[in-house]
């Protein structure tokens, strides 16, 4: 059993969808499971679905409509026969949304977010499952909702891998293609859920451990794994092989390419993952596997931008010792913060956050009544795992850095953007 995961940028058109295909036919689909993310940017256009259904119901039907309009240009390139039961199948699953959202009477923002944002994964693998009928590739679309359970956690939900393990084992054929969603799973009362962004990865690597999968791809628009993201950074060099231990390393710091989550089950059972282009195929890649070295061994460059700074003090110029410390990790646990870095000094607490769920104010109301609060929104977070002065130094120049923090083998920087 192979896995292989398709990002949206990989089938974000319908030359997209056709490369997906040829990397089928040239690499082989037998035993194969592939995992599919919404087409190009179809998250972020959900999510300005979900804004207009909380802010601004008057452009809530052409937001919805604009993301018709996309997948209906994309079925259209794909398809001759506008007869084609691929286009019912997909106007059925908008219906279905826009009954949701007429229907939906719970203001909780994040579920809403889950079971709209949902039905781009549902769509995009319903078009490519039936595109590949279509060319001579039969192929069966499951939906991960009724493999991947899940607490109700909703935007980063927790996969219960015991109902997970049980489910895939007893409803999966391991012996044709199968086309599933990324991103998703359901809670107990079969709400949608999902991973969080960027979840379909994660996905890839829950069904491998289950399966116990001989490998996993994932199929990017770059060449593999680089030291950095050339978005950002000049000169980026592609990594050849890493350990899981460095690849959960850059994960866990920023890293887009990999998922922070999907290293986990992969090292359990030991099962290498490739990150490839899907531009050329048959080219090597990167490695991720157990006890082979970073290759070529460089520098490797993070950024995560529009990050939080909070730094903390005593209103008396007591210590902060272990009580103010844990009342702080548990408000930064009930407001859902992700923590970036800590820092802190007898008399002070500094920690850089990614405020995900947009509950910042309320957690600074909280800390405020019991120490003094600096707040630096939207600063920039750079970590450089195996640095050196030289590249230090250059990273240093012209910045404003707030907050620095060093250990053997990494260093992070905190800056005003």
């Amino acid at each position: 059993m192979q896995v292989f995961k398709f990002g949206g940028a990989s089938v974000k058109d319908a030359e997209g969808v056709k490369n997906l295909a040829k990397v089928l036919k040239t690499l082989g689909f037998e035993n194969t499971l592939v995992v599919v993310s919404a087409m190009g940017k179809t998250t972020n256009a959900m999510e300005v679905v979900v804004k207009n259904y909380f802010e601004n119901s008057a452009e809530l039907k052409s937001a919805l409509q604009d993301v018709i309009k996309y997948h209906n240009a994309i079925l259209l390139d794909l398809f001759e026969n506008e007869n084609h039961p691929v286009f019912k199948k997909t106007a059925s699953l908008f219906k279905e949304l826009d009954g949701f959202l007429r229907s939906n009477k719970s203001p909780d923002y994040n579920f809403v977010y889950d079971q709209v944002v949902s039905y781009g994964e549902l769509v995009s693998t319903t078009i490519i499952s039936e595109y590949l009928i279509n060319i001579g590739i039969g192929n069966k679309w499951i939906d991960a909702r009724n493999h991947i359970k899940t607490d109700n956690y909703y935007r980063r939900a927790n996969v219960n891998w015991n109902q997970t393990q049980r489910r895939i084992t007893a409803d999966f054929n391991p012996k044709v293609l199968n086309i599933t969603q990324g991103f998703l799973g359901s809670d107990a009362n079969n709400f949608t859920t999902t991973l969080g962004r960027e979840g379909s990865d994660y996905t890839a690597a829950i069904y491998a451990y289950c399966l116990n999968a001989v490998n996993v791809t994932i199929w990017k628009d770059v060449p593999g794994v680089l030291n950095a993201d050339p978005r950002y950074f000049e000169n980026a060099q592609l990594l050849h092989q890493i350990s899981y231990e460095e690849a959960i390393e850059l994960a866990f710091y920023g890293a887009s390419v990999i998922h922070p989550k999907t290293l986990q089950p992969l090292q359990r059972k030991e099962i290498p993952l490739f990150v490839k282009s899907f531009l050329n195929p048959e080219n090597q890649g990167t490695r991720v596997g157990k006890g082979i070295t970073l290759k070529p061994t460089v520098p490797c460059f993070i950024l995560k931008k529009n990050q939080v700074l909070i730094k903390l003090s005593s209103l008396d110029f007591s210590y902060i010792i272990e009580e103010n410390i844990s009342d702080i990790f548990r408000l930064l646990h009930q407001f859902k913060m992700k923590v970036d870095v800590i820092q802190n000094s007898a008399i002070s607490f500094s920690v850089c956050i990614d405020n995900v769920y947009d509950t910042l104010e309320q957690l600074l109301q909280h800390l405020k009544a019991k120490f003094r609060v600096t707040c630096h929104a939207g600063v920039s977070l750079y970590t450089i795992r195996h640095y050196n002065d030289v590249v230090l130094k250059t990273l240093e120049t012209d910045k404003t850095i707030l907050l620095k923090q060093m250990t053997q083998e990494t260093v992070q920087l905190v800056t005003k953007s």
